[in-house]
């Protein structure tokens, strides 16, 4: 990891292009995990567990099937039903996801996709009966991710859950359009934007269901704000909320605090019972903060603090302070989905209907995404400056930074063609398709 870190000092100190081509040769000269992990294999594992999900998902389509879908914006929502094989805990740790550390995956050790389909919106509309039938309790959990995802980090991350919260409702993955990179905030904060009509549409689908008893939401990061607005609006539409629109947990949420207290009071009265998750170590909310004029966020708030607490308490919303526990992230804004005490609290709350309390949490977590807010600057040398310590810690920032830094100096690092192709390197041998 030494290797991996820029002196944020010297790299002020050179051109564009100088800096450039350092961390150009930083990037190149870590390790990195594959990617494009989603063509389907065998299921060669039989002590593997299963999660099937329904994904929707206002991406647009990639040509490569194990891609799946880009980080670009789809003209119309599109479905999917996934398969992920999980290996058994012998191998993995609860709140691990087992990425592959080389393709194809191999299902006894490593997170595998062994079934993948795209589906219409009549045979997306059959998978969802069909799987909520066989619901002990006919309830659904959608699960909306955050800032600097690609479609198989959302997947992958979103079975994790699945899994360690041993929920038995239906899984709905709700993925939009990120392009997977740390300095891309403003298009990802835009596409979130895109989605809150699609969103609202699905929110307003499980709601009619009658075979569809209870809903629970779970969002991360950036994907709070896309989870508030879609109920928000379904809220003014329809005069309020269902009564089985149930728990809404809010982790680490990039939601301005004052936002917020009007987009619950557009809600009205009746609501589902929230659950913020807050931690005020988070630090990649601390740059989101910076960048969005000084407005504290919400899931760094100190909830016993003036005036938080008392209006956290006037809209009975419970609240799961993660100040404390230790964290394998460093920027610590993941500690909700890879603490094992945290995710099966969560679990076993929304088996039980209970609402959820922090009287069991305990770990720390291990999520590594890039920090929230790097790109205000997106496209100029002060962006790269702000998201070179970032990319030494983090993967995809590491990997993507790069791209960035070919556009910045007129470099062909990173290319996308129409057809979806994703090109890594100056060669056309080098595109991956």
């Amino acid at each position: 990891m030494g290797n991996c870190f820029v002196s944020l000092s010297k790299v002020r100190r050179i051109s564009n292009v100088l800096l450039a081509s350092a961390l150009v040769g930083l990037l190149w000269g870590c390790a990195s995990r594959p990617t494009n992990v989603l063509l389907p294999v065998a299921d060669t594992s039989p002590s593997s567990s299963k999660v099937e999900m329904l994904v929707a998902t206002t991406r647009s389509r990639s040509s490569n099937p194990a891609q799946m879908y880009t980080g670009e914006r789809g003209l119309a929502p599109s479905f999917a039903e996934i398969t992920v094989s999980i290996p058994p805990p012998s191998v993995r740790k609860v709140g691990e996801v087992a990425w592959p550390k080389k393709l194809p995956s191999n299902p006894a050790t490593d997170f595998a996709v062994v079934q993948a389909q795209e589906l219409t919106l009549q045979t997306a509309k059959g998978w969802l009966s069909a799987s909520v039938r066989k619901s002990p309790d006919h309830s659904v959990l959608v699960f909306i991710h955050g800032f600097n995802n690609r479609f198989e980090d959302a997947v992958y991350r979103f079975a994790q859950i699945a899994k360690d919260t041993d929920t038995q409702s239906v899984p709905i993955l709700v993925t939009w359009p990120s392009r997977g990179s740390a300095l891309a905030y403003g298009y990802d904060r835009e596409s979130t934007n895109y989605t809150r009509n699609a969103l609202e549409l699905l929110f307003q689908y499980l709601a009619r269901d009658p075979q569809i008893k209870e809903v629970s939401i779970l969002a991360h990061s950036m994907g709070n704000w896309l989870a508030l607005e879609g109920l928000r609006q379904m809220a003014i539409r329809n005069g309020g909320l269902p009564e089985k629109f149930k728990n809404v947990m809010l982790a680490a949420p990039d939601v301005d605090v004052d936002v917020f207290r009007t987009q619950i009071a557009d809600m009205g009265k009746q609501h589902p019972q929230f659950t913020l998750f807050v931690s005020q170590d988070d630090r990649a909310l601390k740059v989101s903060r910076r960048v969005w004029g000084d407005i504290p966020r919400l899931g760094s708030i100190d909830p016993e603090q003036a005036p938080y607490k008392e209006e956290l308490a006037n809209n009975n919303i419970t609240v799961i302070d993660l100040t404390k526990i230790k964290s394998g992230d460093p920027l610590h804004h993941g500690k909700f989905a890879s603490s094992p005490q945290i995710v099966q609290l969560i679990g076993a709350r929304m088996a039980g209907g209970q609402t959820l309390t922090d009287n069991r949490i305990g770990l720390g977590d291990t999520i590594i995404h890039a920090t929230t807010g790097a790109a205000a600057a997106a496209g100029s040398a002060a962006g790269l400056v702000i998201a070179a310590p970032v990319a030494a810690v983090d993967q995809n920032s590491r990997e993507n930074l790069g791209n960035h830094i070919g556009a910045l100096t007129g470099s062909q690092t990173s290319r996308k063609s129409s057809a979806g192709k994703e090109c890594v390197g100056s060669a056309t041998k080098d595109c991956k398709k």
